[in-house]
């Protein structure tokens, strides 16, 4: 009992210092990192070893593996020609802009895992914005939360969506049969809504539109042997994504394969690329793993997962819309992941005993995609947004991020909750 309540103080406190602002995240979440170990090791119930295999390595590898890809790219000029071809193709009309890079960015995500996606897009898009002279803020945002919504859709878009395929034995095309139709009505939904959430910016004309068309963009190309050279780095890190599951490869692994490609084939100065990763997202994210490794070493999503099992007898129909909220809530400040695999057993256990649980899954993978978009810390590419926002004149807070996409976030679950009881009462997804 002391260890649950423990845990949960650290871990209240670590968060509220986090969306408080006035600590920045990484210092919170390393602060918070060491107060779990140093109590659990205390308490008895955590400790070096532990706080270590709750690092999700795989996550971690994957993040630097694409920033040091990207690292190598953006020196070349690559992003500043593609912004502004991309630009000049918009016609100045922000909102067209808008829709274009949002839409691409879920596309992809349905393929490709939404961090890697928005590793790649966000830096076009700083530059994209700076070149029309526009506040970037709905680009991003959109990017993100698009991207999260798009990875959904397919057993790969989304790391829980793979945990929960495994586990349940579903595969791609029931994913993409069962969770398409709900993730493309949330996408024009979303879609809808953010014009109107940033109708000021995207109806703007850009400061310098004319100086816009009189751009050169092949003028941007600093190092084009370099930029060609990298493209077929990524190209090939993209098949190997494909691939990794019949060789055995991690997704981690496959972006560092990649990225230690792309520096023996480049040799870059080294100082240069390391300065362009944001090492401030990685620790940030080590030292979340940590806290909530120990959160749940305390028992407390122990404890949940507990509670949703009894609330399970009482109906399948009850049973899911709870699961589909109940997740959306704990992934936008938990993140998915450990929530996903604590949600697992629980299932299982109630498959065992005779219950239907397939609608059980649909919801733990709706909930735990769309929740994520309610705050910036719920997903690793809110994360990744952020930190890239940070390096431009306009920031994305805390308060702004909240104020704006957990509208979307609400409309997108309950969008959801009325597809799944649909597909319950007809058997689409029993």
């Amino acid at each position: 009992m002391i260890a649950t309540l423990a845990g949960s103080a650290i871990f209240l406190v670590t968060y509220a210092l986090i969306f408080s602002g006035h600590v920045h995240r990484t210092i919170a979440s390393l602060s918070g990192a060491v107060a779990m170990i140093a109590t659990g090791i205390g308490l008895g119930f955590y400790d070096f070893d532990l706080a270590m295999e709750a690092v999700d390595f795989n996550t971690i590898g994957l993040l630097l593996g694409m920033m040091i890809i990207v690292g190598i790219i953006q020196p070349t000029g690559a992003f500043q020609y593609f912004a502004i071809k991309l630009s000049q193709a918009s016609r100045g009309r922000p909102w067209l802009l808008f829709l274009g890079l949002s839409w691409f960015t879920a596309l992809v995500s349905t393929v490709l895992d939404n961090v890697t996606t928005v590793v790649i897009v966000a830096p076009v898009t700083v530059s994209i914005a700076e070149v029309m002279g526009v506040n970037p803020i709905p680009f991003l945002l959109g990017e993100a939360v698009l991207s999260n919504i798009g990875g959904v859709a397919t057993l790969v878009g989304d790391p829980p969506n793979i945990i929960i395929g495994s586990a349940a034995g579903l595969s791609f095309n029931q994913f993409l049969i069962h969770l398409g139709p709900v993730v493309l009505a949330v996408l024009l939904l979303s879609t809808a809504v953010f014009p109107l959430l940033f109708r000021r910016e995207l109806s703007k004309r850009p400061e310098n539109l004319e100086n816009l068309q009189r751009l050169d963009a092949r003028r941007a190309l600093v190092d084009p042997v370099t930029m060609w050279r990298m493209f077929w780095v990524l190209g090939f890190t993209v098949l190997l994504y494909f691939a990794h599951e019949p060789l055995h490869l991690p997704p981690g692994l496959v972006a560092l394969i990649g990225a230690a490609l792309g520096l023996l084939w480049v040799r870059p100065k080294v100082e240069e690329v390391m300065n362009l990763v944001h090492w401030d997202v990685l620790l940030f994210f080590i030292g979340l793993f940590v806290v909530v490794g120990g959160l749940e070493s305390a028992g407390v999503l122990g404890l949940i997962s507990q509670e949703l099992g009894l609330l399970a007898r009482s109906g399948v129909l009850i049973a899911s819309v709870a699961m589909l909220w109940l997740s959306a809530l704990m992934s936008a400040v938990v993140d998915n992941i450990p929530f996903t695999i604590a949600m697992v057993p629980v299932i299982r256990a109630l498959g065992a005993q005779g219950a239907e649980v397939t609608p059980l899954w649909w919801a733990l993978a709706l909930g735990v995609g769309f929740g994520g978009n309610a705050t910036p810390i719920g997903a690793t590419a809110n994360v990744v947004v952020m930190s890239v926002s940070e390096r431009t004149p306009y920031p994305i807070s805390p308060r702004h991020w909240i104020s704006t996409a957990t509208l979307i976030t609400f409309l997108s679950c309950a969008l959801a909750t009325l597809f799944l009881i649909l597909g319950i009462e007809t058997g689409w997804f029993l």
